[in-house]
């Protein structure tokens, strides 16, 4: 067993560990950790065994779903169905057509009649925009341009935060441009998900989930 496997089976092995959720419980949930919370943590942590994490990577995959889901560790929906975004509503052009934007660009649209769902955030990652979806459905083998809230079930959804993190699907950055053998940039690591948007608030979430990782 190399050291990278060692350490993933380390990883894993903390979650049985009830100094781990003792730990987390104090330094980021304010003493009261429910079900709920561990299932979501639990879920994290076994797909990112699944697809090699390490420790640091395995402490940011937590950190980013602890902010984006607002410390419920649930694929959640977006507040307001992304209402305040472009991805969330229709706009309707001169010829009373309903329309919407496929991506953060704007220069590709699809129709209501083409498809009638809103891309707007869901999961662990708040997944947003139909290319997002589209893309995320084809790697996995299910149907999120139909089917957007199949991306609310845990596990896929913690699929799609770690594969998605893993391997540039958000917006072209990956773990491993920021946290590896040779560099562990919490910060700049949010620019995977969401440019450098509650960087420095995320990162300090990290540091807590990998000395506990480390600790147990």
């Amino acid at each position: 067993m190399n050291e990278t496997q060692i350490a993933q089976q380390n990883t894993a092995q903390a979650l049985a560990n009830g100094a781990f959720f003792d730990y987390v419980r104090k330094n980021l949930f304010s003493d009261s950790l429910n079900q709920s919370q561990v299932d979501g943590i639990n879920a994290l942590v076994l797909a990112g065994v699944q697809h090699g994490l390490t420790v640091q990577q395995h402490a940011y995959v937590l950190a980013t779903a602890y902010h984006e889901t607002a410390k419920t560790m649930q694929p959640i929906a977006e507040y307001g169905r992304g209402q305040n975004y472009v991805y969330g509503r229709w706009q309707t052009n001169s010829a009373g057509v309903k329309y919407c934007y496929k991506n953060g660009s704007r220069d590709v649209v699809y129709t209501e009649n083409e498809c009638p769902h809103l891309f707007y955030g869901r999961g662990f990652v708040q997944l947003t925009w139909y290319d997002n979806y589209l893309r995320a459905g084809q790697k996995l083998g299910v149907d999120l341009l139909n089917n957007p809230d199949l991306a609310l079930q845990m596990d896929l959804s913690a699929k799609i935060m770690i594969l998605g993190m893993k391997e540039g699907w958000f917006t072209g950055k990956k773990l491993s441009d920021y946290i590896n053998d040779h560099r562990n940039d919490y910060v700049n690591a949010r620019r995977i998900v969401n440019g450098t948007d509650k960087a420095d608030q995320i990162a300090r979430y990290a540091r807590v989930f990998e000395t506990t990782l480390n600790a147990v």
